[in-house]
């Protein structure tokens, strides 16, 4: 197993940025794909992104295209989201999640943290 620990969400004003991070502790963390998710108040958790194994690989969501980063250090069995240009309707509790699978399409993730939360301001 793998346990995920997230960190770095807050308060920022719209067109603000914030660097979350995902501390993974047990298993390789190298020989997991990772993914970041979000929720809003009052609606379904919704993907963000995902990074391959080696983090060679991105795949984002067209909401946060070009406006989020996701990234990994495999030797700090770390992974990280960048966001930039934040808008309000980003608002949400940020989750990252871990899994086996090679796909990093999926949607299937078999581990998750506990969230942070992230609120962007008007």
């Amino acid at each position: 197993q793998v346990q995920l620990v997230e960190s770095g969400g807050g308060l920022v004003q719209a067109g603000g940025s914030l660097r979350l991070s995902c501390a993974a502790s047990g298993r390789t963390f190298s020989r997991y794909r990772m993914g970041w998710f979000r929720q809003a108040p009052g609606k379904e958790r919704e993907f963000v992104a995902a990074i391959s194994r080696s983090g060679g690989s991105t795949y984002y969501a067209d909401s946060v295209k070009g406006r989020f980063t996701i990234s990994r250090d495999n030797a700090k069995s770390a992974g990280y989201l960048q966001m930039n240009m934040l808008k309000p309707e980003d608002t949400a509790v940020y989750y990252c999640a871990a899994d086996a699978g090679l796909e990093i399409v999926a949607r299937q993730y078999a581990y998750w943290g506990q969230g942070t939360q992230v609120t962007v301001s008007s």
